[in-house]
């Protein structure tokens, strides 16, 4: 995970989620060997994650900067086709944009009181 910084991962629900250029978020593939893991003292595991730079504890600093993803309500919701049928067709992620665009209606009609 060398190349993603604690802006571009997420943990929901338990489960790592990595965000893509386009803003919609993908599941981390984790490359982690359990069963190599699972053989392992907690002292060699930690002795391991130290060695590792891209492992190291986070400072209070790093804490203080990460965020939190708000937490999302599935619902089933009407959309009208055509709609739908742009989305989808640029691709993953279509829901987590559609959410982009309803989240910044929200916060303008916050805005304007």
């Amino acid at each position: 995970m060398s190349d993603i910084d604690a802006t571009q991962a997420f943990l929901i629900e338990g489960r790592m989620y990595i965000r893509q250029s386009g803003g919609s978020l993908r599941p981390s593939m984790g490359e982690t060997d359990w069963k190599m893991l699972a053989v392992k003292t907690e002292e060699e595991i930690e002795a391991a994650a130290m060695s590792d730079p891209d492992a190291l504890p986070l400072s209070d600093e790093d804490w203080a900067r990460a965020i939190e993803p708000a937490r999302k309500k599935y619902i089933h919701l009407g959309v009208d086709e055509d709609v739908l049928g742009w989305y989808k067709a640029r691709g993953r992620g279509y829901q987590t944009r559609i959410n982009a665009v309803v989240r910044r209606y929200v916060e303008a009609q916050r805005r304007a009181g």
